[in-house]
């Protein structure tokens, strides 16, 4: 019969500081992401000539609230 016994760290990193620093990180972009979200439904609530005043078209919506994360 054989015994091992073995002694293994599993922290990886998250001390407090770490674990600030990524619910901070997280927060962060939840909150661009819902800032982005609610400039999509506010564009949405807009009627079709409000939208052309500003040169966009009702289906690019999206893709101009989200343009600076594409590659055009």
């Amino acid at each position: 019969m054989s015994s091992n016994t073995t002694n293994i760290s599993f922290t990886h990193g998250l001390d407090a500081t770490g674990l600030r620093a990524w619910f901070a990180r997280a927060f962060e972009a939840y909150t661009r992401r819902r800032s982005r979200i609610d400039r999509v439904e506010a564009l949405q609530g807009m009627t079709d000539a409000e939208l052309a005043g500003l040169g966009i078209q009702r289906d690019q919506i999206v893709h101009h609230v989200f343009r600076d994360l594409y590659w055009t």
